[in-house]
């Protein structure tokens, strides 16, 4: 994936599309996350992104750039569909931490612990804590 694709996925858009995001994002990001727990070494950084992402505390350009990664990861059908073993979330992953890179000091304390927990109860619940 080139970074021109990436730039674009990672554009914070209109406070219309950040909202269509976050609907996307909340009511698919644990199935997806289950579905990529062995996939993506670094799940906790990218749960603690999303409760970031959910912070109304959080910049509005921050909440922006992680809602645009997030929303790229759940979506179903992307550059390389998830469902090909080994390379399906590679894709995924490069938009995913060039997000994180960008906004990784907005990322607190507090979402990481509710990360941490929520990650512990991934098999558990069909939605450990959002």
């Amino acid at each position: 994936m080139n970074d021109a694709k990436i730039g674009e996925i990672l554009e914070p858009g209109s406070e219309d599309q950040q909202r269509s995001r976050e609907e996307r994002v909340r009511a698919r990001f644990w199935k997806t996350a289950r579905k990529a727990a062995k996939s993506i070494p670094f799940l906790d950084e990218v749960t603690a992104g999303y409760f970031c992402a959910l912070d109304p505390a959080t910049p509005t350009r921050v909440r922006g750039i992680l809602l645009g990664s997030l929303a790229y990861f759940v979506l179903p059908l992307d550059f390389i569909p998830d469902i090909l073993l080994g390379l399906g979330f590679s894709d995924d992953v490069a938009v995913l931490m060039a997000a994180l890179t960008a906004i990784r000091t907005h990322i607190t304390p507090a979402h990481r612990a509710a990360a941490q927990k929520a990650i512990q109860n991934l098999d558990r619940d069909p939605s450990p804590a959002g």
